[in-house]
């Protein structure tokens, strides 16, 4: 009988090989926390098996601690990918954009081979 211990691991700022967030989607992920009056809070981000091209992206408030998350934080926002989507996110950068075309969260991705016309997944 085995038993396993939680395990996260925490990173201090931008690393060049994990997950970034831009300054000023950190900014906006704030807002939307102070929005909300709660401290408690991270961005937890994901990779999900569905949308047109095999896997979507899922961003979303969360103060679950899941076993092998990695938290990245940037300033007083902190950014958590569950061990099945860590590798799938290595790299990618995440982004705000308010424009008249546009306003939402952006993720530019290396590890994406492709997208689809929805911009929610990627292959």
């Amino acid at each position: 009988m085995s038993t396993e211990t939680s395990q996260e691991v925490t990173i201090t700022g931008a690393p060049a090989t994990g997950i970034v967030l831009t300054e000023v989607a950190a900014g906006k992920v704030a807002a939307l926390l102070a929005q909300e009056g709660r401290d408690d809070l991270s961005l937890r981000v994901a990779v999900q098996p569905g949308g047109c091209s095999g896997l979507r992206y899922q961003l979303y408030f969360d103060d679950r601690a899941l076993d092998g998350d990695t938290v990245t934080k940037f300033g007083a926002v902190s950014v958590v990918t569950d061990k099945m989507s860590t590798p799938y996110l290595m790299g990618a950068s995440i982004d705000f954009v308010d424009t008249i075309e546009k306003q939402g969260f952006t993720i530019d991705n290396p590890n994406a081979q492709g997208s689809c016309a929805c911009g929610d997944s990627f292959n």
